[in-house]
């Protein structure tokens, strides 16, 4: 069974399966997610579906899990005055440690320096 996006562009039932994981991810990326709860909530097991997921969108599901966070407490660090410890906390980190280790890897400096940073960039832009 294929559906159509657009004009002819079918997508095919693994591909509506990881749009929908996707969105379902990103409803909660907040809560701990294990890549046995997502294959889970996919109806496949976890073997297949990271294979799936790794043909469909070039990265593994645990890497796209913990970058789709990351770019979402960085946009809550910018627009929010709340500490570091409360947000890493909040999506699922169990460490500030762990948390400023994962986000300097990511982007290249600690949480607190790359707010101040970017929220000076967006005051004078």
């Amino acid at each position: 069974m294929e559906l159509t996006l657009g004009v002819d562009m079918p997508m095919t039932i693994p591909e509506q399966v990881i749009q929908s994981l996707i969105v379902w991810i990103d409803e909660n990326i907040h809560r701990q997610l294990h890549i046995d709860d997502i294959a889970k909530h996919a109806g496949y097991s976890k073997w297949h579906l990271q294979r799936i997921f790794v043909h469909y969108r070039g990265e593994t599901l645990a890497r796209y899990v913990r970058s789709r966070r990351l770019e979402i407490i960085a946009e809550e660090l910018l627009h929010s005055d709340e500490r570091v410890l409360d947000i890493c906390l909040k999506y699922g980190f169990e460490s500030q440690q762990t948390f400023t280790r994962i986000f300097t890897r990511h982007f290249k400096q600690p949480p607190s320096l790359w707010r101040k940073t970017h929220q000076h960039d967006e005051l004078a832009g």
